[in-house]
């Protein structure tokens, strides 16, 4: 038996492997789509569940990573695209015959029912968010500016304390020069302004430090924004707590700017659902904190309730989550700030 032209041109592979640019055949069995971009979806897990495959004529198409797909070759040559819609004919004069109630005249002479082609409708994109802009100028100046250099401000903090060794080991370090671009000293200022609060519960110099690095604009490495992030969502705490609403809301905006930057509407989609689940179901320490107990090692264990503080000051900046109220969110601050000052 002979091949067609066309079964030479369709391969099968896992929806796992699929590309931008691939031709595959849709699910009706008849039609091909290119792709234009490809997502993957995770399980709760962890692992790659579900490829998210937008089609270059609009909509998406899901398919489970596992499931065999057919690709096509030479798709324009062989395989039947999505239809485009047909001009329209010019008009003609009205003809004046009766209705044949379904029928028309066939070539050749006689009639038969009027062969009705279905219309691919395709669903619109949804529309394109708008780009977030942050806080004002007006509202930026809410923020005060650094009385003094980066390491004056660091100074004044550790002479403000000379008894505490731990941020005098942190301004140590940051004697030597504050460089805003190295991810290692924006940990050693957000810890230095962690260390003054919560430990020392100096919230004046907890903030001059943290505002040293607040105001630092996301530029796209995550590992730099985490030690900015936690030093916004601490001030965004100290001024709520200090009656300071306006200037609180400012680093309530500030800390949400990455995460509405995507401009592609799918990428959006996606990115907003990752993050609702992160701020649903945040990582509290829990385990980590019980073992501790159990082992009465308490160092252990403020170590883990002072990341869990982090995690749960950071869920207050983002107004709460699904999951964790606001009156339930203030009363476990409230517990873990006693837990690690005692």
């Amino acid at each position: 038996m002979t091949e067609s032209p066309a079964a030479r041109h369709h391969r099968e592979q896992q929806a796992g492997s699929l590309t931008t640019g691939s031709h595959i055949l849709l699910p009706d069995g008849r039609r091909t789509a290119e792709i234009d971009q490809v997502e993957l979806e995770h399980d709760d897990f962890g692992s790659p569940a579900l490829v998210l495959a937008s089609l270059s004529g609009g909509g998406t198409l899901r398919v489970a990573i596992g499931t065999l797909v057919t690709v096509v070759d030479g798709a324009h040559d062989d395989v039947t695209q999505l239809p485009l819609p047909a001009p329209l004919p010019e008009a003609a004069p009205p003809a004046e015959a009766a209705p044949n109630d379904g029928q028309q005249e066939q070539p050749g002479g006689g009639t038969g029912p009027i062969a009705v082609t279905p219309a691919v409708v395709v669903p619109p994109l949804p529309p394109v968010p708008p780009a977030v802009t942050g806080p004002s100028e007006e509202e930026l100046a809410l923020i005060p500016a650094p009385s003094g250099t980066p390491e004056s401000v660091v100074e004044a903090a550790a002479e403000a304390h000379p008894d505490a060794m731990g941020v005098l080991l942190l301004a140590d370090r940051l004697s030597k020069g504050v460089n805003f671009k190295s991810g290692s000293c924006l940990k050693d200022l957000s810890d230095l302004a962690h260390e003054l609060f919560i430990t020392l519960k100096d919230a004046e110099g907890a903030l001059s430090v943290a505002d040293l690095i607040t105001v630092l604009p996301y530029d796209g490495n995550p590992g730099r924004w985490t030690s900015v992030e936690a030093s916004l969502a601490l001030a965004s705490y100290i001024c709520r707590e200090d009656g300071q609403d306006e200037r609180a809301e400012v680093y309530e905006k500030l800390i949400r700017t990455p995460e509405n930057q995507e401009t592609d509407p799918f990428k959006a989609r996606m990115a907003a659902k990752v993050r609702q689940r992160s701020l649903n179901e945040p990582n509290l320490y829990d385990k980590e904190i019980f073992r501790s107990i159990d082992n009465s090692n308490h160092d252990a264990e403020r170590e883990w309730r002072l990341l869990r503080l982090e995690s749960l000051l950071f869920l207050r900046a983002h107004g709460g989550s699904e999951t964790i109220g606001m009156p339930e969110l203030q009363r476990r601050i409230s517990n873990e700030l006693e837990a690690v000052r005692s």
